[in-house]
């Protein structure tokens, strides 16, 4: 199928998911986060079709997609809270409405990922949707002190999300034939959640992977295997690695794009050939995330790591 035709076919459910207004005003940009990364990872790019119903929508270095639907869309994520203005810009220019989003799924509510949610919530009216630990954050606007990336001074406030429904390991969010499948996967936050769905051109369908972060990044002293004054959760964290390692994965879009090239691949993309399609691309996100895991586990524990670790630990 090529790109006009998928186009075409997204004017037709567009019109078909409600009465397109003449505009659609851009949401209330909450109080920007400033942060090393923001103006880099929040620089805006041309939205693009990932294959079938997904389309990407969010920013150059944090991930938003959008599957769509003849009843409704679903978004995941909504990056910080200066990028919600660009993925409305984003998915008004595929020719969908803001207001025809039905949910927005969060992957976990660090304030890159999380931060434009509330905006969001408000231009669509869509119902948000975020695992049991990840619900209060977003309804505190701040992380809580259990998550490997909770500082004290200076406390990150973004914008409060007033409502959130709760959802557990192997629970389904659907919308008309929209159905999508949340993995709890906690690690790099507690509430850490992957979500998978499929998606069609035409009779070959393919398995979709919005990975959350797996990487194993903590901020002061924080340690993932507790050294006796935290919960040890360094197994549980290797389970959500192994986890998402063993899914069916067609296509894997992270949190952080950049981390597998999705940019870049897309970019490559022509009528005869989609490089974002990847078998392995889900066993060789978790390899890498277990390598830097295997090397900050060992560095808690004073011990060496073995040779093909070290490899691994290295890979990025």
């Amino acid at each position: 199928m090529t790109l006009l035709a998928k186009l075409m076919l997204a004017t037709v459910a567009t019109m078909a998911a409600g009465t397109v207004q003449a505009k659609t005003p851009a949401p209330v940009q909450d109080k920007p986060v400033n942060c090393d990364n923001c103006k880099e990872w929040n620089a805006p790019v041309k939205p693009f079709n990932v294959y079938g119903n997904s389309w990407y929508v969010g920013t150059a270095g944090l991930s938003a997609v959008l599957v769509t639907g003849p009843q409704g869309h679903i978004l995941l994520d909504g990056a910080l809270p200066q990028s919600a203005p660009l993925i409305v810009a984003n998915i008004k220019a595929l020719g969908f409405r803001i207001e025809d989003v039905k949910y927005i799924l969060n992957s976990h509510a660090h304030w890159d990922h999380a931060g434009g949610i509330a905006a969001l919530q408000r231009a669509s009216g869509a119902t948000v949707v975020a695992s049991a630990s990840g619900a209060p954050v977003l309804q505190s606007g701040t992380n809580g002190k259990d998550d490997p990336q909770y500082q004290a001074n200076p406390v990150v406030h973004v914008a409060k999300v007033a409502k959130v429904e709760v959802v557990g390991e192997g629970d389904t969010v659907k919308v008309g034939p929209l159905t999508l499948t949340a993995h709890m996967t906690p690690g790099h936050t507690p509430g850490g959640t992957t979500w998978t769905w499929t998606s069609c051109e035409g009779p070959r369908c393919l398995n979709v992977v919005y990975a959350d972060s797996l990487n194993p990044y903590a901020s002061g002293d924080f340690t993932y295997t507790g050294k006796g004054k935290t919960p040890d959760i360094s197994a549980s964290f290797e389970a959500s690695i192994a986890k998402v390692a063993a899914l069916p994965c067609d296509i894997i879009i992270p949190v952080h794009p950049g981390t597998t090239d999705v940019l870049g691949k897309a970019a490559k993309r022509s009528d005869t050939s989609n490089p974002l399609i990847d078998a392995n691309a889900c066993r060789a996100y978790s390899a890498d995330a277990a390598g830097l895991l295997a090397k900050r586990l060992a560095k808690e524990r004073g011990v060496a790591l073995p040779a093909e670790a070290k490899d691994a630990a290295h890979a990025h």
